[in-house]
């Protein structure tokens, strides 16, 4: 009876301390920590590609899809080209008055922080219908420079690797090989 009683006090006691090991592996990719962000200019497009005053285009620096955007005086943006909140590519918008307008929903945003200009979400009529499900949000700026014959935007570069690295990649991943390749 003793024993009965003292087994049921463990095992009560035991509920409550705590599950981690004693012990971890240091040496593992999964304790490797968080990918540092590396920021650097790469190349995007051409500068024979770059549109005209008022107008925008798109383009891929590092794994990142960017809008190329030339005001009216001849400046050139560059901002993440998928318009909140349903993703449209920003860069079949029209350029005016500093800043861009989605084609779509009627939303403008800042060409130099990105954000929605005020009183300007989703003011089209689709816009208004879709715009009032969710929260106002703006788009990324990134620096951007011509170096020669092409545009360079400055984007960082382990931005996929860190993305992924949330994602377990092993023996059983659904994609087949533990490194994420197919059979």
């Amino acid at each position: 009876m003793k024993l009965a009683v003292l087994a049921s006090v463990v095992a009560g006691a035991s509920a409550f301390t705590s599950t981690t090991p004693a012990f971890s592996r240091q040496g593992t990719a999964l304790n490797a920590g968080p990918i540092k962000p590396k920021l650097q200019f790469v190349p995007c497009i051409s500068k024979d590609e770059l549109p005209g005053p008022g107008k925008a285009t798109s383009g891929v620096a590092g794994v990142l899809a960017i809008c190329i955007a030339v005001d009216e005086k001849g400046s050139v943006f560059a901002l993440g080209d998928k318009c909140p909140p349903i993703n449209q590519p920003l860069s079949f918008g029209k350029v005016a008055d500093g800043c861009i307008q989605d084609p779509v929903l009627g939303t403008k945003f800042n060409l130099k922080t990105g954000a929605v200009a005020e009183g300007d979400w989703c003011t089209s009529p689709i816009g208004k219908i879709v715009g009032g499900l969710f929260e106002p949000a703006g788009v990324p700026t990134y620096s951007c420079k011509t170096k020669g014959s092409v545009v360079e935007v400055q984007v960082d570069v382990n931005y996929k690797a860190a993305f992924e690295s949330q994602y377990w990649s092993g023996i059983l991943d659904a994609q087949g090989k533990s490194n994420g390749k197919y059979y």
